[in-house]
């Protein structure tokens, strides 16, 4: 039986992991935090079966789950999670230092700004692992685990959402 101790030790460390991905996932603040507290509970229920050390991916896949289940059962609203201007400023893909130039630290937003519709743009698929590898730094064998997917079709939805995001940053003259 899985002890508060124990959910503090191996999951705590997990949740802004567990929060990024939901919110790329839901486009919605509120819907993330509802999906990161309900995969939050069934990680706490279901911690005697976390097998191994690492409890990121095993609890990055809860929250994966709890999202698209979310995001199936409420189908018919799941067409109005679209990505906002106001929503885009606070899922940050480049995590850098402003710089101290007015001029410079404007441009440095509006590229930030870029990236992330860019990445907002990507189909559900392409997103969560361009998130999780990019983003959250996750290995492809943990990818794989976390999407239930082999790890050959992580590496091409990787290689294809890559593709996408050069495409789109480049026709908005990001990358020559």
């Amino acid at each position: 039986m899985a002890t508060t101790q124990d959910f503090e030790r191996l999951i705590q460390p997990c949740l802004d992991a567990g929060y990024n991905l939901a919110r790329w996932l839901m486009a919605d603040d509120a819907a993330a935090e509802d999906a990161l507290q309900e995969a939050s509970l069934r990680a706490f229920s279901y911690l005697h079966a976390l097998a191994g050390p690492d409890a990121r991916p095993w609890f990055l896949k809860i929250v994966r789950h709890t999202c698209y289940s979310h995001l199936s059962r409420h189908s018919a609203q799941s067409e109005r999670y679209g990505f906002d201007e106001e929503a885009l400023g606070h899922m940050q893909f480049a995590q850098g230092q402003f710089s101290n130039d007015p001029a410079q630290a404007l441009a440095q937003q509006r590229e930030r700004h870029l990236v992330n519709a860019a990445i907002a743009a990507l189909p559900p698929s392409m997103r969560e692992v361009i998130v999780l590898r990019e983003i959250e730094g996750l290995d492809y064998k943990d990818i794989s685990h976390i999407a239930g997917i082999p790890m050959g079709t992580v590496m091409s939805r990787l290689s294809r959402a890559r593709a996408h995001l050069r495409g789109i940053l480049s026709q908005q003259g990001l990358l020559e």
